[in-house]
């Protein structure tokens, strides 16, 4: 990244991959927080409950530390950051896998409202007092088809499934038939639980029967444009996920003793640490490239694209060795290792598979497939 004489950023002709001091000083202050409000048994204990999500937590993060706006306009009370700062959140977020809509708030859903201009809305999300979220199947990639309501004499009908986080908002985002897309308030729809792997994230189906909403713009681009940051900025949520499963396998093997030698001095295992370690650093490099580009706006789709044909791969296989190298306790409820697991997996189905990534980067640079 380079800088005019006037000290603005400019897109550099290479990615900037590396962390800032202004970076590195948020992540910090993230990862205290998190240490102190989001242990590992309290996530457990509240996904064992009825309100698997932390408002609390929420209140500090977007309350106290304004990390909600980030992405917001300061003219709009956000604080006028970019993707790159939002990826070091969602990293350290990712690591703690903290049960907060923060993805799907303050940076889908407010994605689609910068799209559609729509101040009010968008004031809100910054104060962090409204939670918001976009009635787009999580499962569903940049560029993909999407369900849509149908508006009928000013009401909307219209059932959509897979939606992350319903539960936790004040707001839906709903795409109708007729283009545009519509702010509806959760009191004026059914939220229905579904089964979801990752109890961090829970999943809803969201039923609108006669609904009234309020149209803030075209529906199209603004999904295309939520989705597309989203997709990238998961891949910063799956690097924390990797980073935190290697980390804590790297210090349980050195205090782990086998045969009066701790098990981390066995070659075989140190292989698998070493491959895995140089997967993390690619996924690091992946992951910044398209926080980087999303900042920028320089070959966004193509960064988005190989950032998550990479990063989920990386995250099952991460979080898997964590569960299996612990031994028998990496087994047990009671370990964190089976939160990690569990998003890594579930990311790895968010905002389309590391395959349809795939084929879709084979599209942006004509490489075609044999």
């Amino acid at each position: 990244m380079s800088t005019t004489n006037t000290g603005e950023r400019t897109p550099a002709t290479e990615p900037d991959l590396l962390y800032s001091e202004e970076e590195e000083a948020l992540r910090a202050a993230v990862r205290d927080l998190l240490g102190d409000h989001c242990a590992p048994e309290s996530v457990i204990a509240r996904i064992e409950s009825d309100t698997p999500h932390d408002l609390a937590l929420w209140k500090l993060l977007a309350d106290g530390m304004g990390l909600a706006g980030l992405l917001i306009p300061e003219d709009l009370g956000g604080q006028g950051a970019t993707h790159r700062e939002v990826a070091v959140v969602l990293e350290e977020l990712g690591r703690s896998v903290a049960p907060v809509p923060y993805l799907t708030s303050a940076v889908t859903a407010t994605e689609a409202l910068l799209a559609c201009a729509d101040a009010e809305l968008l004031r809100g999300l910054a104060s962090g007092r409204v939670v918001a979220a976009l009635a787009v199947g999580l499962h569903r990639a940049p560029g993909a088809a999407f369900p849509v309501a149908r508006l009928e004499e000013g009401v909307l009908h219209g059932e959509f499934t897979g939606i992350a986080d319903a539960a936790a908002a004040d707001v839906l985002l709903v795409p109708a038939d007729d283009g545009g897309l519509y702010a509806v308030n959760a009191d004026a729809v059914t939220v229905a639980p579904q089964i979801s792997l990752d109890l961090t994230r829970p999943l809803a189906t969201v039923t609108l029967a006669g609904a009234r909403g309020r149209r803030v713009g075209a529906a199209e681009p603004a999904v295309r444009r939520a989705l597309t940051a989203a997709a990238g900025l998961l891949a910063s949520e799956q690097l924390g996920v990797a980073n935190w499963a290697l980390t804590e396998t790297v210090r349980y093997l050195k205090e782990r003793r086998q045969f009066n030698r701790p098990v981390g001095g066995f070659q075989a295992v140190k292989h698998r640490l070493a491959q895995l370690w140089l997967e993390v650093v690619n996924l690091r490099a992946a992951a910044r490239a398209a926080a980087d580009a999303l900042a920028t706006g320089v070959d966004t789709e193509v960064a988005v694209a190989v950032a998550q044909a990479y990063a989920s791969p990386v995250a099952v296989h991460a979080t898997e060795e964590a569960v299996q190298l612990h031994g028998g306790i990496g087994m047990t409820w009671e370990h964190p290792a089976h939160l990690s697991l569990k998003r890594a997996k579930a990311d790895s189905l968010a905002h389309g598979t590391a395959g349809a990534h795939r084929e879709n980067l084979a599209a942006l640079v004509d490489l075609q497939a044999p």
